[in-house]
């Protein structure tokens, strides 16, 4: 089943730019969203391939009009919504 997210082959999607000296976040929240995963993830809160797995289910508008670390943002939110995360006895 393809998803929007595979778009292994195709084009018309423009110029790849690379950063000569692109930096790991190009914010701060970027840099807190990537702990917080890591955190989650290594709690047992929900699995990498469980977060993968909801990053690749957002609906096409969404994931196309989101930036990498916003996908990682709504894959966190959907996944602990309704779920027991840390601190919640």
């Amino acid at each position: 089943m393809s998803r929007v997210n595979d778009v292994g082959g195709q084009t018309g999607f423009g110029v790849l730019e690379i950063e000569g000296d692109e930096p790991a976040f190009h914010a701060d929240w970027e840099a807190r969203v990537f702990a917080l995963n890591a955190a989650l993830v290594r709690n047992g809160v929900y699995t990498l391939d469980e977060f993968r797995d909801t990053v690749e289910r957002m609906a096409p508008a969404e994931y196309l009009a989101a930036s990498y670390y916003e996908r990682w943002l709504h894959a966190i939110e959907t996944l602990v919504a309704g779920r027991k995360v840390l601190g919640d006895e």
